[in-house]
């Protein structure tokens, strides 16, 4: 039994298709924001997003201008998002709340630019320039 374990062990790790860890260096680079859940709270919808910072340098801070989109395309509201600090190749988890508005009426969210991005002391574009935005949720995060 346990020689059969190990065969098949064998044969799956080196089946292609058939991925059993990831190293760093398949992670993709960039600046890495995911709209990972959307939650109803107490007369608001809360966006949780999980942020990974793979440039070349640590982020101090990283403010964006973000636009948040209901069912029919109206703007529900135009407020900028602080992501605040975001360490190289730490995941942070960040939440807004959209007040006065139900999850379900929010179709998209718009980062439409950037308000500041801090490194070293200095204002710098990393933040726009290497961004990859994805959601997890039905509301679209687009840039």
């Amino acid at each position: 039994m346990m020689f059969r374990r190990s065969a098949l062990a064998a044969i799956l790790a080196t089946a292609p298709g058939v991925a059993l860890a990831h190293s760093t260096e398949d992670a993709p680079t960039g600046l890495q924001i995911e709209l990972n859940t959307i939650q109803d709270v107490e007369g608001a919808c809360r966006l949780t997003f999980v942020a990974e910072n793979r440039t070349d340098s640590a982020i101090d801070t990283a403010s964006f201008q973000t636009v948040v989109f209901d069912a029919s395309g109206r703007v529900i509201t135009f407020t900028l998002y602080n992501f605040r600090e975001l360490p190289l190749d730490l995941p942070r988890v960040r939440q807004f709340d959209v007040k006065g508005e139900a999850c379900g009426n929010i179709s998209r969210v718009l980062i439409n630019g950037l308000s500041s991005c801090v490194i070293g002391d200095s204002e710098s574009e990393v933040c726009l320039k290497a961004l990859n935005l994805s959601s997890r949720t039905d509301v679209e995060l687009l840039g």
